[in-house]
């Protein structure tokens, strides 16, 4: 499969990607993210020594993994257990990697790192799948393969690509990379998915991952870094202020700085603010004027979408973290319900009309499930209709909550639009819920 990609005329300007590695348990993701740190010189002079050996100069598959792997029961175990989040750049582009984790039990993991991400590696093994059963019937995947890329539709991360790994380690690579860009083809079609590229890879080898293999696989199209370094980072659309109160800070004050007054620290979920601005808070309804913006070092800032800041308002008013304060001209409608499409991460599973905490920005209400509308099946795609949610299933819910949100959809807005649930015996996290 040949993959074309248009150059940017400003790749040397192009903002930093975000992006995660996701898919079933040992697929290669740690190693993937290793072999990029390795190749693109991003790995120090002590991490090299560790990662090569002496004698060969080959490099170990685990030891790559152990750049990411950084808890000492990831090392034990060998597996990836949290996020682990690495740096990096290019001669175009910087980049922010999350290593998800690909067991079922850590799928509440991968969702945390999916729903910040702009781009999302989902690595396929080859050595697992039945590719060369018959002829005119597709691979098929991996149930978690299939769970993770539709997370990570359903967290409207801008895009996917699929990269084919341990190719070098089956008797006909060309042959089986053939097979399951069929069916993830088909996968994706089904799923209402597009995918950015779909790629031929051997992370331990480095085939294909900083440099190119020509010809391998019968594949002439660009590595995954080539393909990382020009995907565009999707701009938020134009949307009125939004910032959720985290922090309320009294102070002696200054004329110089916050005019005595308290300052109130979030970051911004939406739009913009600047002094002289009128804004209001969620859920008093009071309005007041932005007598002043201010950055960690307390100096005057512009407040836009995604920067922490502090506010001081022209005059004091009740507020507590967990309200909102939004644009005077934003309508947000004060719900008690909604209808979500549910991620259940809890092993106990979700029955209709059991109470639990409902976390909405850094504000918790007292919320449950009147009942679930139906349950996807990752399997065939269809939405079957179900009384509870199993651990890991995905499905669409109506939520009633304790005192009103000001919520959006999640397809509009991923911050007013997202909520977690938690188990308010175990305090465990439960779910993951995107507002519709």
């Amino acid at each position: 499969m040949d993959i074309a990609l248009n150059a940017s005329p400003d790749q040397a300007l192009a903002p930093a990607l975000r992006f995660i590695t996701c898919g079933s348990v040992d697929d290669g993701k740690s190693t993937l993210i290793g072999r990029l740190l390795l190749d693109s010189q991003s790995v120090l002079q002590d991490q090299l020594a560790h990662v090569t050996h002496q004698a060969t100069g080959e490099v170990d598959a685990a030891a790559l993994a152990r750049l990411t792997d950084g808890l000492q029961a990831e090392r034990a175990q060998g597996i990836t257990i949290d996020v682990a989040w690495r740096y990096f750049s290019s001669t175009r582009r910087k980049f922010i990697i999350g290593d998800a984790p690909g067991h079922e039990q850590y799928t509440r993991n991968m969702v945390t790192a999916a729903s910040q991400a702009d781009c999302a590696v989902v690595l396929v093994d080859a050595t697992k799948l039945p590719w060369a059963s018959t002829a005119d019937v597709p691979a098929q995947l991996l149930p978690q393969t299939r769970r993770h890329t539709l997370l990570t539709q359903l967290l409207r991360v801008p895009h996917c690509v699929f990269a084919i790994n341990k190719l070098d380690a089956v008797a006909d690579p060309a042959l089986a990379f053939v097979r399951i860009s069929e069916a993830l083809q088909s996968f994706t079609q089904a799923a209402g998915i597009q995918p950015a590229a779909i790629l031929p890879l051997s992370a331990l080898k480095g085939w294909n991952v900083v440099d190119a293999h020509p010809g391998w696989c019968n594949y002439q199209g660009p590595t995954l870094l080539d393909i990382l370094e020009q995907l565009p980072v999707a701009t938020a659309p134009q949307q009125s202020f939004a910032l959720p109160v985290q922090w309320v800070e009294s102070s002696a004050g200054s004329a110089q700085t916050d005019h005595g007054r308290r300052t109130l620290w979030g970051r911004v979920s939406s739009g913009s603010v600047q002094a002289g601005d009128t804004v209001q808070v969620f859920p008093g309804g009071q309005q007041a004027v932005v007598a002043q913006v201010l950055d960690h070092a307390r100096r005057p800032a512009t407040a836009s979408v995604q920067r922490s800041v502090g506010l001081v308002l022209d005059r004091e008013l009740d507020i507590t973290r967990g309200d909102w304060i939004v644009a005077a001209t934003n309508d947000l409608p004060a719900q008690r319900q909604c209808s979500a499409t549910l991620t259940w991460l809890d092993n106990e599973a979700l029955v209709p009309g059991r109470q639990y905490w409902a976390l909405h920005g850094h504000r918790w209400v007292k919320a449950r499930v009147r009942r679930v509308e139906h349950q996807l099946d990752i399997h065939t795609l269809e939405q079957g209709p179900a009384d509870q949610l199993g651990a890991n299933a995905i499905g669409q819910v109506e939520l009633e909550f304790q005192a009103p949100l000001p919520l959006q959809p999640y397809a509009h807005n991923r911050q007013l639009g997202a909520l977690i649930l938690v188990d308010t015996a175990t305090h465990a996290t439960a779910a993951a819920a995107m507002v519709r």
